[in-house]
């Protein structure tokens, strides 16, 4: 690598904030179950890139997981692309009626769900169901 472009890659992480948290996990057929399987609690968003409600929620969940970072360390979080798995086996199974809907789950239970929702507190108290879940 040149040295300017490491100086310039360099300088541009460097204004990355401390509090930045991972993405989620993309979802992909076979993940949710494998995480069930092995004990995992699991916060699904079936979310679509041009739904603003799904980025209003997006939005929430990141300054919650900012916020907070034992959510990241102990629950696994995915986003479903609702235009390419709105008609997937997990959509169907779980009976997801629309995309912007927040889904927990453990084991073979579902913990929570959201549809549609977008205030902080309702976001918040699904977040904290699926922590205290993976902490139980």
């Amino acid at each position: 690598m040149k040295r300017r472009n490491f100086i310039a890659l360099a300088a541009s992480a460097s204004i990355l904030p401390a509090t930045a948290h991972a993405a989620p996990e993309r979802y992909r057929p076979g993940l949710v179950e494998e995480a069930l399987a092995e004990g995992r609690t699991v916060f699904v968003d079936f979310t679509a890139s041009w739904c603003s409600t799904c980025a209003s929620q997006r939005r929430t969940l990141a300054a919650l997981k900012s916020e907070n970072p034992d959510y990241e360390r102990h629950v696994l979080f995915v986003d479903v692309d609702w235009d390419t798995y709105r008609s997937a086996k997990i959509t169907r199974d779980l009976r997801i009626p629309r995309r912007s809907t927040l889904v927990v789950l453990k084991g073979g239970d579902e913990l929570g769900r959201l549809v549609a929702g977008t205030g902080r507190d309702a976001i918040k108290r699904l977040m904290d169901t699926a922590l205290e879940a993976s902490l139980s």
